[in-house]
């Protein structure tokens, strides 16, 4: 992996805050024009750690996936949904998830990564009640509605949907 490009812009605006973001490939720290040279390097390194923590936090792997699964099917579902496998996927452009009963796994669009953790966890709550319940009938529904914030999420997708554009997806 090439190193990553940092740029540090100095304000004499700037008092007493540090903040950094990411620009395309780039990482961009603003310091206040006071800083030391010492100090300026500490709080960049500081920086950069702070959002590769964050940039973790909202790109869950596969395994983290399948952990998150297990236990929303162990709160909400009794334990009684059990995937063989969670994973993201990038060939969904038209459904948020997809299950396949037969063999336990489930697909997680990679366009919900960075999305609040409660509107994935609905998604996944969807996929899992499918190894249940293959049908969206009225036991299926039932199921998924045992997630309390299940008609936030579907409000929340929806209205992402709207914002892009986009004509209301399924799970």
């Amino acid at each position: 992996m090439p190193p990553e490009t940092v740029e540090v812009r100095r304000s004499s605006r700037r008092r007493r805050t540090v903040s950094a973001y990411r620009d395309g490939d780039k990482t961009i720290v603003l310091l206040p024009a006071w800083l030391s040279g010492e100090d300026a390097d500490e709080w960049v390194s500081r920086m950069l750690d702070r959002l590769a923590a964050k940039e973790s936090r909202r790109r869950p792997t596969d395994e983290g996936l399948l952990e998150r699964a297990r236990e929303l099917s162990a709160k909400f579902l009794d334990g009684r949904a059990v995937p063989a496998s969670v994973r993201w996927v990038d060939n969904q452009q038209h459904r948020w998830g997809s299950c396949t009963p037969d063999n336990a796994t489930i697909r997680i669009s990679t366009r919900l990564k960075g999305l609040p953790e409660w509107v994935i966890n609905y998604v996944i709550i969807h996929e899992l009640v499918h190894l249940l319940v293959p049908s969206h009938g009225p036991e299926f529904w039932a199921l998924v509605e045992q997630y309390p914030k299940a008609e936030r999420a579907r409000g929340f997708l929806e209205g992402f949907s709207a914002a892009a554009h986009t004509a209301p997806e399924e799970c």
